[in-house]
């Protein structure tokens, strides 16, 4: 076993968090002076998925590897099958493979939002069929933060004919701007650093259906635009396996030294509210009226994977229907509007010759948009078979994660201390367990021995599973985020041709993201500062561990 101790003075950081089993942490830059020094085994985390979600491959398909466990558990040839639905596009076509794209859709397939199953690329112009693209449109109300309402959560930018989209996406510019940070971007030994952000605006001329919020029909200059890019997707299953209990608990912990979500968390009791609040809308049986507790997105608004990120977007960035999605991702309003266009009128039956269903055209256009009937029932045509769905679900919970690299390589030790020290693994929680690894499916679909399971890992996912906020200029949407796992991202310039970090790309590499990291209110400065007082060899050494796992 290769192993790094560390003394009581190198830590001032929450070392509790690396391989023990311990969930407590310490976010405050006080640290009791009674630690002792521990033992980091470097062999132990080079699995960072653990002994069932580890690839070995770190080569320019290091992202797209079946986990052991995939292989194990006898889902090789459903991995394979799932793979075709993420790598293919969808077609309008109504008979063949890959039909049901639309009316409107996001992306006529994934990997244009997840170039080499990875995190998406910088941009500078919106544009849904550019490759790399992995930015969503968030469009919000200033001054409730809440999104638009004549506009899915996440905007359509793309029709199929004859319908016109809700957004034209010739008008949306995205503009980058330099920022200078109190530090004048230079370290005290002179090295120094660019950062960008960008500002997106979208004219009122560009929006199809009328302009509504919660509070009904605003203008132009209450509307907010940001950027929000995919994550990578590898290593998504584990995070799934991560006892509901272990997230509240960590919540509750960190609740004791740091100024969590209100919407998520009470402080006053520390106890939950929103975080466990998610409830699934089409969930019948046993699961209706559960609640879980949220741990993907940015925003944490999904729980488990089998109703959580991937089941939801292969269903509406394409808008391709199936058995517990028979309606479409759209907005009232937009159908609304459309239902009411003479173009589209004019031209819908020859597109759609089967749905004349209703007295006249208008109703008819307007009940296939939404895929119900006037009582509501969802009666969209299912165009995602059974299988093709499940086997989607096994590879997405069967991706496996890359292992960590040269965690011995001495530069590579040294940035694994101060990583510590400085107060990074505060936030960038390292390890965790995994629990019995029960299926919790909301729908009522998949089970047990339907998927890849990972059962008592020890995994290094480098993230808490809070949101926490950095008040960085043109920030995210109110501001919390939940904090991104770092493992497996250092392969990103080879699997993805980019290195772009942070919520919308705006950080070009490894450095960049830690001074975003730097406002005076963030809830990361104290660790900053620290990173600031080191040596140049010093802040390598920590950029070149972040790359290694």
């Amino acid at each position: 076993m290769n192993t790094l101790k560390l003394t009581p003075i190198a830590l001032v950081s929450a070392l509790a968090l690396s391989a023990c089993d311990d969930d407590s942490v310490s976010t405050s830059s006080q640290y009791p002076a009674e630690w002792e020094a521990i033992v980091i085994d470097t062999e132990t985390e080079t699995y960072a998925g653990g002994k069932l979600g580890t690839s070995f491959i770190s080569s320019q398909s290091a992202y797209e590897q079946p986990s052991p466990a995939t292989e194990q558990q006898g889902f090789a040839s459903a991995f394979q099958y799932g793979e075709y639905s993420f790598e293919r596009d969808f077609n309008t076509n109504t008979e063949g493979a890959r039909i049901g794209l639309g009316p409107l859709y996001i992306r006529q397939g994934c990997l244009y939002c997840h170039p080499g199953y990875g995190h998406g690329k910088r941009q500078t112009r919106y544009k849904g069929t550019d490759q790399g693209n992995g930015y969503l449109l968030v469009v919000y109300d200033k001054e409730t933060n809440g999104y638009l309402t004549s506009l899915t959560g996440m905007p359509q930018t793309l029709a199929v004919a004859p319908f016109k989209a809700p957004i034209d996406e010739d008008q949306i510019k995205i503009e980058w701007k330099n920022y200078t940070d109190e530090w004048g971007n230079t370290f005290d030994d002179g090295e120094t650093y660019e950062l960008i952000y960008p500002e997106v605006t979208i004219p009122a001329s560009a929006f199809y259906v009328p302009i509504q919020s919660s509070r009904g029909t605003i203008d132009i200059a209450d509307v907010a635009v940001r950027l929000e890019s995919t994550i990578g997707i590898y290593g998504t299953g584990l995070l799934d396996a991560i006892p509901a209990d272990s997230i509240i608990a960590q919540w509750a912990s960190e609740s004791a030294h740091a100024t969590l979500n209100p919407a998520m968390w009470d402080q006053a009791t520390n106890t939950p509210t929103g975080l466990a609040a998610y409830k699934c809308a089409d969930a019948t049986g046993d699961y209706a009226g559960k609640t879980y507790v949220k741990r993907f997105t940015y925003a944490m608004t999904r729980p488990y994977i089998e109703d959580g990120p991937g089941a939801n977007a292969i269903w509406n960035i394409t808008n391709v229907t199936r058995k517990d999605r028979r309606y479409h991702y759209m907005t009232t309003a937009y159908a609304e509007t459309a239902s009411k266009d003479p173009d589209v009128q004019a031209e819908f039956y020859k597109y759609f010759p089967n749905e004349k269903k209703y007295d006249n055209v208008e109703e008819d256009i307007y009940y296939y948009l939404l895929g119900k009937d006037k009582e509501g029932n969802k009666v969209a045509e299912i165009e995602q078979q059974d299988a093709d769905y499940v086997n989607f679900m096994v590879w997405h919970r069967g991706l496996a994660v890359p292992a960590a690299r040269n965690l011995d390589d001495p530069q590579i030790k040294k940035g694994h201390e101060l990583f510590r020290s400085i107060g990074c693994a505060s936030c960038h929680r390292p390890s965790w367990t995994t629990g019995n690894d029960d299926i919790v499916d909301p729908n009522g679909w998949l089970t047990n021995n339907d998927l890849p399971r990972y059962p008592n890992q020890t995994i290094w996912p480098y993230t808490d599973m809070v949101q926490h906020r950095l008040f960085m200029e043109n920030d995210i949407r109110t501001g919390w985020c939940r904090t991104t796992p770092l493992w497996g991202r250092g392969l990103s310039l080879i699997c993805t041709g980019a290195e772009d970090r942070l919520h919308d790309c705006r950080a070009r590499n490894v450095l960049e993201a830690i001074m975003w990291h730097g406002n005076a209110e963030s809830d990361a400065r104290w660790a900053v500062e620290k990173f600031r007082k080191l040596s140049k060899e010093e802040r390598d050494a920590v950029i070149a561990f972040i790359d290694a796992i």
